[in-house]
């Protein structure tokens, strides 16, 4: 019997991949709103998370604001611009808050 060449997911499987991610922003924004001292992020719920890919694709979004959508299209390409896919390790967490450039990378966490 000879190995299959390629992956292929079922729906369902690929409905629990994309609900763990959703989950996993959901998580990160709550923790963002919990942890925050911004009137802003704690009580008007005005941040957003997202999931990416090492090559900055993005694999999922939390929806905390629907104006944040489109947020990270810029802010991605900009943070491989400043720090190397190599510089970045699992655990590592970037914040952005520059809405009028891009939203530069201010804060990566190690």
């Amino acid at each position: 019997m000879r190995a299959p060449t390629e992956t292929t997911l079922n729906p369902v499987t690929v409905e629990v991949i994309g609900s763990a991610f959703s989950s996993a922003v959901d998580e990160m924004g709550e923790a963002l709103v919990r942890a925050s001292y911004s009137t802003n992020i704690k009580e008007r719920r005005d941040c957003s998370t997202a999931l990416c890919t090492a090559t900055g694709d993005i694999l999922c979004q939390a929806e905390h604001i629907p104006m944040h959508l489109g947020s990270f299209l810029q802010f991605v390409p900009k943070l491989l611009e400043v720090y190397s896919v190599d510089d970045v390790h699992p655990g590592d967490v970037f914040i952005g808050n520059d809405p009028y450039a891009g939203g530069a990378p201010i804060c990566p966490t190690s």
